[in-house]
């Protein structure tokens, strides 16, 4: 995004359509707009209040409020005003400033906008194969458009651009209506059946639309050559300089950035470049999936209407049949029957057995329970639910046992330290659990830079690296091992 003064700026040409009294500001700006399509350009004041007061809505209207209301719309800059002097007879006349109206440029495309909007509803999106193979034509006469003039080169680019552009945002807005939520309930009731095969039909005409155009208009982006571009490019671009316009300055770089971005914008919906999707893959995959859910929902429908058949006939043939069984046996193998599984399923497996004896029967054997698990995704097993137990005796007694460790630990540690040290070469014969300890104490004192770490009851120690070259041998119960010469220094707290 480029930040400019434009977009920066607060837009008060939309004040009129949320202010007070809105309802008079936007009958106003509507009856400029009415008579701006009929090429009545300006209006005077007496006009605009005649045609209010026509409406019953705005019988109770009074000039003094027409002219403060078009004074309001002039201050947001919705309307132009000029003072009619053809008509002035004398200075009193002038110094009332009878004034002309006349719509502003942004009033004029604000109005469209809201027209297009009140109207949203009834115009609606739609899918139009015609614009792709339009488009499609279009781009194949790029290369002849180098040998014609300017004027015809800038029709056959306008019209290229409005097809486009129609088509991006029809496509946007019929996808984005199929994907609403309103659409999704639609889908969900019986009266979608009605319509539901015309709506695929159209999706898929739209589709095969897609499938004739999109791989041409590729092929023929891909073998544009970049100097016939640039050719017609630039007659685009004189001939849309060379356009006169009032009050409006026009530099050549603007000129020429937007078209580049318009025909980049048309190579990035059909090609795909760098390992990406193109728009119309995209918009492909988009259709094929609305094509799926709506099939889905219908199948729905048709499952949910079938389950609600009337089936008294059917029972009514049950109860007979059942009314002709001999006995109590034969109804109920008849239940069975009926009523039972319509087609039973045999499971094989590799299954212990009590007896290897060949003349052993599978009714004499313990049955064999399997637990089946449903092979969809969604599925998750149940969490077992338990109650929160108390371990305070557990945790008591193990810390009971660790505090015990410990000053086991100590006791034999405090054997091997002989005035405040120990030394490995002169270690008894050692068992693991002290060893891990003593090993552990080393490794802590090398990581520090002055060989000196603590314990973990808190004393602090160094490593007497005097005679580190030298090597002794620690005897240890599981074997025995040999390293520096090294010994430990307890030292006394301050």
């Amino acid at each position: 995004m480029h930040v400019t003064e434009k977009l920066t700026r607060p837009l008060t040409e939309a004040k009129y359509l949320n202010a007070d009294n809105a309802d008079r500001y936007r009958s106003i700006m509507r009856i400029f707009y009415e008579n701006y399509e009929k090429l009545k350009y300006w209006m005077y004041q007496e006009e605009v209040f005649a045609e209010m007061t026509c409406d019953p809505y705005f019988a109770d209207y009074r000039m003094e409020q027409c002219q403060q209301d078009l004074a309001a719309l002039t201050e947001w800059k919705n309307l132009v005003t000029i003072q009619d002097t053809r008509k002035v007879a004398s200075i009193e006349e002038f110094r009332n400033k009878k004034y002309r109206y006349q719509m502003s440029e942004y009033s004029v495309e604000i109005e469209r906008l809201v027209l297009r909007l009140e109207n949203l509803l009834i115009e609606g999106a739609s899918l139009e194969p015609t614009l792709l193979e339009r488009i499609r034509r279009n781009i194949e006469r790029m290369p002849e458009m180098a040998d014609r003039d300017e004027g015809e080169v800038y029709t056959w680019w306008t019209d290229l651009n409005n097809d486009f552009i129609r088509l991006n945002q029809n496509y946007q807005d019929y996808i984005r209506d199929l994907n609403s939520v309103k659409a999704e309930e639609m889908m969900r009731t019986r009266e979608f059946l009605v319509f539901k095969d015309k709506l695929v039909e159209y999706l898929r005409s739209f589709i095969r639309g897609l499938q004739q155009n999109v791989g041409v208009i590729e092929e023929s982006l891909r073998m544009q050559d970049p100097g016939l571009l640039q050719q017609v490019l630039e007659k685009v671009n004189s001939y849309e300089l060379s356009i006169p316009r009032m009050d409006v300055e026009v530099s050549r770089e603007l000129i020429e950035e937007k078209n580049r971005g318009r025909y980049q914008s048309i190579r990035n919906w059909f090609v795909s470049e760098n390992g990406q999707e193109n728009e119309a893959g995209k918009l492909f995959d988009a259709t094929n999936d609305i094509i799926r859910r709506i099939t889905r929902y219908a199948a729905q429908l048709s499952e949910k209407n079938a389950l609600g058949a009337n089936r008294r006939e059917e029972y009514r043939k049950v109860a007979s049949v059942f009314m002709k069984c001999r006995d109590i046996s034969e109804a109920h193998r008849m239940s069975a029957m009926v009523f039972g599984m319509e087609r039973s399923f045999h499971f094989q497996g590799d299954s212990p057995r009590e007896s290897e004896s060949m003349n052993g029967s599978v009714y004499d054997e313990e049955g064999l329970t399997l637990t089946l698990k449903p092979r969809i995704r969604t599925w998750r097993e149940k969490s077992k639910r338990s109650a929160i137990r108390d371990t305070s005796g557990q945790k008591a007694e193990t810390r009971r046992q660790m505090l015990l460790q410990l000053q086991e630990d100590r006791r034999r540690l405090s054997m091997l330290e002989q005035g405040g040290r120990i030394d490995f070469s002169s270690l008894p014969v050692i068992e693991p659990r002290v060893r891990e300890i003593l090993l552990k104490w080393l490794s802590d004192a090398l990581e520090d830079e002055h060989y000196s770490a603590r314990t973990d009851d808190g004393r602090r120690y160094v490593l007497d690296m005097s005679c580190a070259t030298e090597r002794c041998v620690v005897h240890c119960e599981d074997g025995n091992f040999t390293m520096p010469k090294l010994s430990i220094v307890f030292q006394e707290e301050e």
